[in-house]
């Protein structure tokens, strides 16, 4: 993949949908109300809610832009006691408008979050996968080019670098990879575990700046 490709965000927000899809059909009421520890408040069953309810709301006009707070809860408690075939069905009847929303007018943030939320319910459920996949890898990308260190930094993951922050020298490094970055600029990772990532110095500077979420209170181990 080029640093430069123009990606399909329907066809990645689609091949998404339809692993998380597959993961939780496969899930007993057990596996489906454990906790999210990215997500604390909501379990893998909210987390599906969460996903279907922004496509469902998106499509009926409903959505002006990224849900605050307040409209997200309101969104899963909108399917909580729901089965989850019933809400997998509503997710799939809305998917191909919303994806097409999101491939023409190049929605992002949808993307994010439905690549990070699979992550998070594979993380509560024990069943890592899907590191690799093209979604990852142009979501991290997305994620590393919008991050604004306040000291110059050079970040390295697998197959390329990025030069972030202000012009100047030294600049502190950090070698990572593609999908740690989007863990931790999604903040998914605590402020013990950004500290101890592989630097090339004092990260003081720049760790508070890692994460547009968060970060979570205790460790995330994947």
């Amino acid at each position: 993949m080029s640093a430069d490709a123009d990606p399909d965000l329907a066809r990645l927000y689609r091949d998404t949908r339809q692993r998380v899809v597959a993961l939780v059909s496969g899930l007993d009421d057990e596996a489906l109300d454990r906790p999210v520890p990215a997500c604390p408040l909501w379990s893998v069953r909210d987390v599906l809610a969460h996903l279907t309810a922004v496509a469902e709301d998106a499509v009926a006009g409903r959505l002006a832009g990224i849900p605050t707070e307040a409209e997200t809860a309101i969104q899963v408690a909108r399917f909580r006691g729901r089965p989850v075939p019933e809400i997998i069905a509503i997710w799939t009847d809305v998917a191909a408008a919303f994806e097409t929303v999101v491939g023409k007018a190049r929605v992002w943030p949808a993307l994010i979050d439905v690549t990070s939320h699979e992550q998070d319910i594979r993380s509560a459920v024990g069943r890592p996968g899907a590191r690799d996949t093209e979604a990852v890898w142009h979501t991290a990308q997305e994620l590393l080019r919008g991050l604004r260190p306040p000291v110059p930094l050079h970040v390295a993951v697998e197959d390329a670098e990025f030069t972030l922050g202000p012009d100047g020298e030294p600049r502190l490094g950090l070698t990572t990879t593609r999908f740690e970055a989007l863990r931790w600029r999604m903040g998914r990772r605590s402020q013990a575990q950004l500290a101890a990532l592989d630097w090339s110095g004092d990260p003081a500077p720049v760790v508070d700046h890692l994460a547009i979420f968060g970060p979570t209170e205790q460790d995330i181990l994947e």
